[in-house]
């Protein structure tokens, strides 16, 4: 029970990330904010971890680095789609296909074949995605570009992560890609042109909840609850973000959200339901084959 409790927080401070994300670049540019919000989260959460990353081998260290690579980029390309986005909640619907897009990208990259609940869900997941994307015609926004982009590219992520996840302890794992993004961040607002940062109260204080809460306490309890439940319900807890996301971009931002593209939210929400819920009946399925398999066989007499 603990284990959902903290899932549960991780998925509410998630939320809240994306409210304070919007408001900070607001102010600063979303690469500078990116760089030094994920470095310094990085950094808060070392002393938790800086005894196991002592212990790792150069090459665990670079593999868990270049996943972060893949995190950094797609989050550069969230954020400037955050900056010019007047709805928080339809992106965060869609980034959530990264769930659904990531089968796919096993696919491509390592010939993993998705299983029949990707079939069953991506029909559903489009059919969403498109009444969140055609309210005004045949026309896709910018900003809905971009939040598909970078679901894509989390969805590489998603794929690289759990390659390397057998190999390495998540908190490590999760301080170094943070310290990756971070790098990623400011080494690409160097090369961009100089924006002034409006400094104030406000912005510290919204810098300071991203980076403190919605990075650094939210990846800590994600990672012990994730150890704590099965895969199956940590998934299932986890699609609660964009629901928080929509309720608080209304709530706090005064957003407001057409029939349509509440009903594509919704639509979204259902086809990641449908895909967690029958991987795991058909997993099981499988397995129960396996296990009727093995005793016929066992149990077949000797010729």
């Amino acid at each position: 029970m603990r284990g959902v409790i903290y899932l549960f927080i991780a998925t509410l401070l998630a939320a809240v990330g994306w409210v304070a994300s919007k408001i900070v670049v607001q102010s600063m540019p979303g690469e500078l904010f990116i760089g030094s919000r994920f470095l310094l989260a990085s950094l808060v959460l070392l002393p938790f971890c800086y005894k196991s990353l002592l212990k790792l081998s150069m090459r665990q260290v670079l593999s868990a680095c270049g996943v972060g690579v893949f995190l950094g980029v797609a989050l550069q390309v969230w954020v400037y789609a955050v900056a010019i986005s007047d709805s928080l909640s339809e992106g965060a619907f869609i980034m959530s296909l990264a769930m659904i897009i990531a089968p796919l990208t096993a696919w491509l990259l390592f010939q993993v074949k998705p299983n029949r609940a990707f079939w069953i869900a991506l029909p559903v997941s489009t059919t969403g995605m498109m009444l969140l994307s055609l309210t005004n015609g045949w026309r896709m926004e910018a900003s809905q570009a971009l939040f598909l982009l970078a679901a894509a590219l989390l969805s590489v992520h998603f794929v690289m992560n759990k390659r390397i996840s057998g190999n390495l302890k998540p908190l490590v794992s999760i301080c170094l890609q943070l310290f990756v993004v971070g790098l990623v961040g400011l080494v690409y607002s160097l090369y961009t042109q100089p924006h002034s940062i409006g400094f104030s109260s406000n912005l510290i204080i919204w810098f300071a909840i991203s980076t403190l809460i919605a990075t650094s306490v939210r990846y800590l309890l994600q990672t012990m609850g994730q150890y704590k439940v099965s895969m199956e319900t940590a998934a299932l807890l986890m699609i609660l973000e964009p629901v928080w996301t929509l309720l608080l971009s209304i709530t706090m931002l005064g957003e407001t959200l057409e029939p349509q593209k509440l009903i594509g939210g919704g639509v979204i929400f259902l086809s990641l339901f449908l895909y967690i819920k029958l991987s795991r009946r058909f997993a099981k399925a499988e397995q129960a084959k396996m296990v009727q398999a093995k005793t016929v066989t066992a149990e077949r007499p000797a010729a």
